[in-house]
C-alpha cells in the first residue's frame, strides 16, 4: 500500500512538471527512483514532447513501455533553436551514458589531420583533439590512406614538418636556420623567409583542399599559375607548378570513383547480426570515395533502424568537418526535422536527404550496408579470436603451476613507506601477459599508521576484493532486473570478474595475511593466490610450507616477475608522489600567511627550498613583493636560530665526552 501511495505521488508530481514545461525547443531527462538519468531527448516543444510519452492511446514499443515504467522525475533546458538541442542533446548523451538511448562506439581511436592556427601553420597527423583554433580533419580509417596523403600533400606544396615556434618577428630577426628538408626539397624554407608568409599561407589554403578531398577544384587552380607562369616567361615556376599538377593527379587516380557525376555526399548503410549493429558512412568528394567511418552499437535488439540511423547521422554530422550536398541513406532516421534544421544551419543552404529504392543510388547505399556487415563479422571474429588464443607465457604459467585454466588476468599487491611514513599500497593488473593500466589502483592506507607490512597488505586486498565484490553483485542483479522487465541488458564487455590470479609479493607471512582477507570475504574459490619470497624467487601457495619452485628461465617466471617489479614501481611512485607533496606542504605552505600561488612563485624563480632558504629578504621581495618576503625569511631566519647549539650545550657536550 505504501509503494502504491509513493508511486502516485510521484506522478503526481511529474504531472505538475510536464504541465509546466515551456512551448519552446529544448532537451528533457528522465530519471529513475534512483535520480539517475535513463534518457536524454530533444524536442522543438518541450511540452508537447513529453506529454507524448504518457499518451495512452499512442502506440509504443517494448523499449519505451519499459523506459516509461522506469521514469520518476525529470528535468529540461531551453534553447534557443533546435540546433542547440540536438548539440546539447549529444553532450549529455555522451555525459551520462543513458540506459534507453542508442549508446555508439568507435572499434578504435581513429587519427585527425591537425592544421594549427600560426603564422606559419604545421599539418600533422594527431590522435588528440585541442580547441586552440587548429582546423581538424579526419578522422581517417585508413592509417595507411592518412599517410599517403601527408606525404603527397607535403611533396606537392613544401610544407614545414618542424616544430618551430615560427613567428613574422622570430623570422625577420634570423634566429633560424633551414634543415635538410629545405636541401632536399621538401620544404620552402619559410624559416628564413625564403618563402613568403602569404605564398606559404597560400599552400596551406591548398593542404586543405587535399584533406577535404576536394582535388578537382585545385588541379585547375594549379593547371591555370602553370599557363600564367608560362606566358609570363617564368618557366622555372611553371614546371614547379606542373610537378605539383602530376604528383596530384597520380595521387588522386588511385582513388576509387564511385560517382561519375563528381559530387560530394556521404552514404550511410546499416546491419545487424543478432544484437550488434553498424552503421557504415562513405565519404565521396569529388564523385571519389575518399574514406569511411563506421559506428557500433551494442544491445542493439530494442532500437529501431530509425533511431539507429538517427543517432548516427546526428554524432557524424557533430564531429565532422564537411557537410556536403547530398546524403543517401538505407535508412529514414528518427526525428529527421532536428537534422534537416541544424545541417542547414551549418552548411548555410539546404542538404539533400534522399532514401534511394533502385538505381545506381541504391547500389551506393547496398555497398555501404554490405560493408557495415563485414565489419561486425570482422568484430566477432576478433572476438573469438581474442578468446582463444592465449599467450604462451600465460600457458606456461598455468603448466608450471598445475592450474585448472589460464591464468589470462593477473593482479598483483606491493607496499611500499620510507620509515613508517606514508604507507601506500599498489595493485597492477595484467591481461594475457601484459599491463592494463586502466585498471591500477592505489591505496593511501588508513586504518594502519605504524609500520605494520602485514595489516597494510590486509587493508589494501580488503578495500579491493569488498569493493569489486559489490560490483559484481550490483552488475548481476541489473542483468536479472533487464531480463525480468524487458529492457535492454547491460554490456557483457563491462562485467566485472575476480582475477585468475593473485600474487602477493611477499613472503609466508604476506601471503598469509592477504588470504585471511580472501576466506572472510568468501571468494576464495574465486581467485587462486600465491606469494613470490624476493630473495630465491620462490611461489609459496597459502596453507603449504614448503614453497614451490619454478624453473629458473622458464617465461612463466619471468612473468610472474614482471608483473612483481611493475607493483614495486607503481607503489614506489605513488609513494613518493605523497612524499613529495608533504614536503612541499610542511616546507613552504606552513608560513603563516603564505598559500599555493606564492610557494609556486618562489619555487619558479629560486628552484628549490634550500635555496629560498639561503635567499636575503631582498632578494624574496624580487619574487613575492615585500610583505610576504619578510614572512618567508623571518620564518626561516627563526628555523635556523632554533637549530644552532648554545654556549651552555656546548660546554656540556665536551664535557660529557671528556
Amino acid at each position: 500500500m505504501k509503494d502504491e501511495t509513493t508511486e502516485n505521488t510521484l506522478n503526481i508530481e511529474l504531472s505538475e512538471k510536464i504541465a509546466s514545461l515551456p512551448q519552446k525547443p529544448g532537451v528533457y531527462l528522465y530519471k529513475n527512483a534512483k535520480g539517475k538519468v535513463i534518457y536524454v531527448g530533444k524536442a522543438i516543444k518541450l511540452r508537447n514532447r513529453v506529454r507524448s510519452y504518457f499518451n495512452n492511446t499512442k502506440k509504443r514499443d517494448a523499449k519505451t513501455t519499459v523506459l516509461i515504467q522506469n521514469i520518476r522525475d525529470l528535468e529540461f533546458i531551453t534553447t534557443d533553436s533546435e540546433a542547440e538541442a540536438l548539440i546539447l542533446e549529444d553532450t549529455l548523451i555522451k555525459k551520462n551514458k543513458p540506459k534507453y538511448n542508442v549508446l555508439l562506439r568507435d572499434d578504435k581511436s581513429f587519427p585527425y589531420v591537425r592544421v594549427t592556427k600560426e603564422d606559419y601553420p604545421r599539418v600533422f597527423q594527431t590522435r588528440t583533439v585541442v580547441k586552440d583554433g587548429s582546423t581538424y580533419y579526419g578522422p581517417f580509417t585508413d592509417v595507411g590512406h592518412l599517410k599517403s596523403l601527408l606525404k603527397v600533400t607535403r611533396k606537392i606544396l613544401k610544407i614545414r614538418s618542424c616544430d618551430l615556434k615560427l613567428t613574422s618577428e622570430n623570422v625577420k630577426e634570423n634566429k633560424f636556420k633551414v634543415c635538410l628538408d629545405y636541401h632536399i626539397k621538401k620544404c620552402g624554407g619559410p624559416c628564413e623567409d625564403l618563402v613568403s608568409r602569404e605564398e606559404y599561407n597560400s599552400n596551406i589554403q591548398f593542404a586543405k583542399q587535399i584533406l577535404s578531398g576536394k582535388t578537382r577544384e585545385l588541379e585547375r587552380e594549379l593547371e591555370k599559375m602553370m599557363i600564367e607562369y608560362s606566358e609570363q616567361m617564368e618557366f622555372e615556376k611553371a614546371a614547379e607548378m606542373r610537378n605539383r599538377l602530376e604528383n596530384l593527379r597520380i595521387f588522386t587516380s588511385k582513388q576509387k570513383i564511385v560517382s561519375p557525376d563528381m559530387k560530394d555526399r556521404d552514404v550511410f548503410g546499416l546491419a545487424r547480426i543478432e544484437e550488434l549493429a553498424c552503421v557504415l558512412i562513405l565519404k565521396i568528394r569529388d564523385g571519389k570515395l575518399i574514406g569511411k567511418r563506421h559506428y557500433l552499437i551494442q544491445g542493439s535488439h530494442e532500437q529501431t533502424d530509425s533511431a539507429i540511423m538517427g543517432r548516427s547521422m546526428e554524432r557524424w554530422y557533430l564531429e565532422s568537418d564537411f557537410i556536403p550536398d547530398e546524403i543517401y541513406l538505407a535508412e529514414e532516421p528518427d526525428e529527421i526535422e532536428y537534422l534537416t534544421s541544424y545541417l542547414a544551419e551549418q552548411k548555410g543552404k539546404n542538404v539533400h536527404i534522399h532514401l534511394p529504392k533502385i538505381g545506381d543510388k541504391k547500389k551506393l547505399t547496398d555497398m555501404a550496408s554490405t560493408n557495415a556487415k563485414f565489419i561486425i563479422m570482422e568484430h566477432n571474429l576478433a572476438l573469438e579470436k581474442r578468446e582463444q588464443v592465449v599467450p604462451r607465457a600465460v600457458l606456461s604459467l598455468q603448466r608450471d603451476l598445475r592450474l585448472n585454466k589460464p591464468p589470462r588476468t593477473i593482479e598483483c599487491f606491493d607496499n611500499s613507506h620510507l620509515q613508517g611514513s606514508e604507507l601506500v599500497s599498489s595493485m597492477v593488473h595484467f591481461a594475457d601477459g601484459k599491463p592494463k593500466k586502466s585498471q591500477y589502483r592505489k591505496f593511501k592506507n588508513k586504518e594502519v599508521l605504524r609500520n605494520d607490512d602485514f595489516a597494510a597488505m590486509r587493508e589494501a586486498v580488503r578495500r579491493r576484493y569488498s569493493r569489486l565484490k559489490k560490483d559484481i553483485s550490483e552488475f548481476e542483479t541489473q542483468t536479472k532486473l533487464a531480463k525480468k522487465e524487458g529492457s535492454p541488458p547491460p554490456d557483457p564487455s563491462l562485467q566485472p570478474k575476480y582475477p585468475d590470479l593473485l600474487i602477493i609479493d611477499g613472503g609466508k607471512g604476506q601471503l598469509s595475511s592477504a588470504y585471511i582477507v580472501i576466506k572472510e570475504l568468501g571468494i576464495e574459490d574465486q581467485i587462486v593466490v600465491i606469494g613470490l619470497a624476493k630473495k630465491l624467487e620462490e611461489v609459496f601457495f597459502p596453507g603449504e610450507s614448503e614453497p614451490h619452485i619454478m624453473p629458473k628461465t622458464s617465461s612463466s617466471l619471468r612473468l610472474i616477475q614482471q608483473v612483481r617489479d611493475e607493483a614495486h614501481r607503481f607503489a614506489i611512485t605513488y609513494h613518493r608522489q605523497l612524499r613529495s607533496k608533504r614536503t612541499f606542504k610542511t616546507e613552504l605552505t606552513d608560513i603563516p600567511g603564505i598559500g599555493k600561488a606564492t610557494s609556486n612563485k618562489l619555487l619558479d624563480m629560486f628552484g628549490s627550498v634550500k635555496n629560498i632558504k639561503e635567499k636575503s629578504e631582498a632578494e624574496l621581495k624580487t619574487a613575492i613583493g615585500s610583505v610576504a618576503a619578510k614572512k618567508v625569511f623571518s620564518y626561516f631566519k627563526e628555523q635556523t636560530d632554533n637549530e644552532k647549539p648554545t654556549a651552555t650545550s656546548n660546554a656540556v657536550d665536551k664535557g660529557s665526552t671528556t
